[in-house]
């Protein structure tokens, strides 16, 4: 458990339509606690159906938002350590997410890994080669990090990734 930070411009655009977007504009022309409280529902319910569509959903749970400080709370257990990391790195690699508040189990114990924010220049070969001294070994962090990545060339700065200890 803790508190992850992200950056906030940084990420996937998943407040920019739809009801989220709809509910944010709303809340921002007449702040009302009840119009607050919808938008931060619909945000959460875009950062849930995100991670839904990665296939990292586990079956309790659990997404909450609050737009006034950019967080995200995840609750709720994973199976491994490895898909409690992927879900907090979706959660928070959303533009908009400020940080994350880990509050999630996981049923089997594994070594955490490490996180690395991406800066403009780097590579996964760069950053293999700064966390394990072989740059050849830029698919571990690949795979650690699908399927938020789709191609080990698509990276970009701000955003966050997963770095498991050397095999």
């Amino acid at each position: 458990m803790g508190l992850f930070s992200f950056i906030k411009d940084a990420g996937e655009k998943l407040f920019g339509s739809g009801e989220a977007k709809a509910a944010q504009d709303a809340a921002a022309k007449a702040p009302t606690p009840e119009s607050t409280a919808l938008a931060n529902t619909k945000a959460a319910e875009a950062i849930r159906n995100y991670i839904d569509a990665l296939k990292l959903a586990t079956p309790d749970l659990t997404i909450r938002f609050e737009g006034a400080s950019g967080t995200v709370t995840v609750g709720g257990s994973a199976p491994d350590q490895a898909t409690k990391e992927r879900i907090l790195l979706a959660a928070g690699n959303v533009q908009g997410v400020s940080q994350v508040e880990d509050q999630m189990t996981v049923l089997k114990a594994e070594p955490e890994a490490k996180f690395h924010t991406v800066v403009r220049g780097d590579t996964l070969s760069a950053i293999a080669k700064a966390h394990y001294g072989n740059a050849n070994k830029y698919m571990a962090i690949f795979e650690a990090n699908k399927p938020m990545l789709s191609h080990p060339d698509k990276i970009y700065p701000g955003q966050v990734l997963r770095i498991p200890p050397q095999a």
